[in-house]
């Protein structure tokens, strides 16, 4: 049963992994061994108390009252749906006269519970591919039981139905786009050879309608190592582009304009992020970047006259310069105006931009001090939708056009009594001085149980939306959450994220537990009620803590983790993250990424706190046999460890809203049991 064993050096010694077959296990062997292991974690956590918050947080979940976000296609505003009686979801629409009223009449166009049971299949919505401005042609995307890979088919928005003999693809991890009624630019598995060492695309075809897949034409092809493919398509009248392109790693691209049958590289820095919208070109820089004299910072924001950057006579503008307080959110654009959103010490603040002048002035109505993002812009007219919302501060949907006054057209109510509860930010020092924020919501009578929340990587950041669910199950229990904005993630810039990168790894963590350390010193919480939660890189996160950093927690939460970083790049799109975290197989990185890999650094001699650690079956992107393996090992080490496992999710860990709010009372349960005594 321990087969394809390997070895591996770490400290000067050599050592065989005997747990290495838990990432081969499929059929009934893998069920037997995450049944083992499930049953005792539920029996544990099956309380009065788990079932009542599994209750409350499916409750919200399921409820009507919420707030059913909009995205505008053509004339009517579409919104895929999941409650009780719909569990899989609806795809449907409306009008907008229709959905400002309090009950919108909604017109169904998939059921996808009905087509679940028609074809006996555990659908899980991954979304449409419409065709503009037509709207009336959709590649819809369909996961079994919620993975990445899925399976493609064309969808007539006019009858309803799935197009016989249309156009339709395997299960793969596929992207698709329009060149006409007719044609699709195709990226997806061929067959041999057609995929890149991350397990994506790596062809991209143009597939005209009644052609066999195999003998569509090759339009461009990126290198085996390289991570992805690229190709998309705008259909915007009069401002048509095609682009394709390759990743070379997760930061890097290399990127081409098709123009009457000739690739026109886009010579901007790899690194770099472009929006294009009619003539306009937006450039996002990573890195800073030098044009002739000018030197164009890291987290800056250019713009420019697209036609006059492909001849090389543009006049860049700076639309935004950062500083050491501020970063770049997202820009959204509606026909004529380019929405720009910023963090501010991780604050939103919104402007309205005019292209050309590039003038700026704030969006009106935007309520102060809270999260604010752009649900949807309409790139063929100036109608915008913004969410509004804070830690205790339920969401808002705010209506208008861009750089007009804004209404609000729906809102959340409350799923739990705020009053007396507070909002604080407060900066720990890492142990390299850097100041690290971080938000503490609760009660400030005397420590409490408090969960803490990081991610730390992929420049992703973390804001303060609201708490709907760890309102409920936690802060009206009388737990406190803190979300820690530590260095990795994005919320000051690309600098904030490249800091820690590779061989600076150790600065996620040394922040990390920095803010746990500051939250002790200052009261809010001790070491025994301390526990802390992350998922995926937050899981890796989770498991140095409890490798390298146990004395400062009494609970941990690692879900669908990466923990084997001495193979992380052979297990499914693994090979992708190499440029975050390095290569192990270079003597050179596995050197620093040996120090904290958590399933090499496993002690039977230390103490560590309880730890519940969860995965999915069909997490087809970060493999669960990393959370098999580190419960096997630290099990074997003697350590307490609780482990869940749900056959269906993805890397999301559920495929539906009962499995999401299982999911998470599970996690609530399991801190409140080990924290609050």
């Amino acid at each position: 049963m321990f087969s394809s064993q390997y070895s591996r050096s770490h400290n000067g010694q050599v050592a065989e992994d005997p747990y290495l077959w838990l990432e081969d296990i499929t059929g009934d062997d893998a069920l037997a061994w995450v049944r083992a292991h499930n049953e005792p974690t539920i029996a544990q956590l099956n309380s009065e108390r788990f079932e009542t918050m599994r209750s409350e947080i499916l409750e919200i979940l399921d409820t009507d009252a919420r707030i059913p976000y909009p995205g505008r296609r053509g004339e009517f505003l579409y919104n895929f749906w999941r409650d009780e009686a719909n569990p899989r979801g609806l795809w449907r629409r409306t009008t907008l006269e229709s959905y400002r009223t309090d009950d919108p009449d909604w017109d169904v166009i998939l059921d996808l519970d009905e087509l679940a049971r028609a074809e006996d299949e555990n659908w899980v919505w991954s979304g449409p591919e419409v065709i503009e401005p037509d709207h009336t042609l959709a590649m819809i995307s369909l996961s079994r039981g919620g993975a990445d890979a899925a399976v493609v088919r064309e969808f007539d928005m006019r009858t309803r139905e799935f197009v016989s003999g249309g156009f339709e693809l395997p299960e793969a991890k596929s992207s698709v786009s329009w060149e006409d009624e007719d044609t699709l630019l195709v990226c997806t598995d061929f067959g041999e050879g057609s995929m890149t060492e991350s397990g994506y695309p790596r062809i991209a075809k143009r597939w005209r309608r009644g052609q066999p897949l195999a003998e569509a034409e090759t339009v461009y092809e990126a290198e085996p190592t390289d991570v992805r493919v690229i190709a998309s398509v705008d259909r915007s009248p009069g401002f048509e582009h095609t682009r394709l392109g390759r990743y070379t790693d997760f930061y890097h691209r290399i990127r081409y304009e098709l123009r009457d049958g000739e690739l026109v590289e886009l010579k901007v820095p790899t690194d770099s992020s472009l929006s294009l919208h009619r003539e306009w070109l937006l450039i996002s820089l990573r890195t800073d970047w030098q044009v002739g004299d000018v030197t164009y910072p890291a987290g800056a924001l250019l713009g420019t006259k697209f036609d006059d950057f492909l001849s090389g006579t543009a006049d860049l503008a700076m639309i935004y310069e950062p500083d050491e307080h501020s970063s770049l959110a997202g820009v959204q654009w509606t026909k004529e105006k380019l929405i720009l959103v910023t963090l501010r010490d991780v604050a939103s603040h919104v402007e309205i931009v005019t292209p050309g002048t590039w003038e700026h002035r704030d969006a009106p109505d935007i309520p102060p001090a809270t999260d604010t993002i752009v649900v949807d812009s309409d790139h063929f007219g100036d109608e915008v939708f913004y969410n509004s919302s804070g830690f205790t501060t339920p969401s808002k949907l705010l209506y208008g056009t861009a750089g007009g006054p804004l209404v609000e057209v729906k809102s959340a109510p409350a799923f739990y009594d705020a009053s007396g509860i507070d909002v604080e930010q407060f900066f720990a020092t890492s142990k390299d001085g850097t100041q690290v924020p971080y938000f503490v919501v609760g009660r400030r009578d005397e420590p409490s149980p408090t969960h803490l929340y990081g991610y730390g990587g992929f420049q992703n950041s973390l804001t303060p939306g609201y708490l709907g669910g760890a309102g409920r199950a936690w802060l009206a229990r009388g737990g406190t959450f803190v979300q820690a904005n530590i260095r990795g993630g994005g919320e000051y810039g690309p600098d904030w994220h490249k800091q820690a990168m590779r061989e600076n790894r150790h600065l996620v963590y040394e922040d990390f537990a920095a803010v746990a350390a500051d939250l002790v010193s200052r009261g809010i919480t001790t070491v025994e009620q301390l526990g802390a939660s992350g998922g995926s890189n937050g899981g890796l996160l989770m498991g140095v803590m409890l490798t390298h950093y146990p004395e400062l927690f009494g609970a941990l939460v690692c879900s669908v983790p990466l923990l084997d970083m001495k193979r992380f790049h052979l297990l499914l799109a693994g090979a992708s993250w190499v440029a975050e975290y390095g290569n192990p197989d270079d003597p050179a990185d596995w050197e620093f990424m040996s120090k904290y890999s958590p399933y090499q650094n496993i002690s039977k001699d230390a103490k560590y706190p309880p730890i519940l650690i969860t995965t999915s079956t069909r997490d087809d992107r970060v493999h669960p046999g990393h959370a098999r393996k580190m419960t096997a090992a630290l099990e074997a080490a003697g350590h307490q460890v609780l482990y869940y496992e749900n056959i269906e999710g993805g890397h999301g860990g559920a495929a539906d809203n009962k499995q999401a709010a299982f999911r998470s009372a599970l996690t609530y349960e399991f801190l409140w049991q080990t924290l609050s005594g």
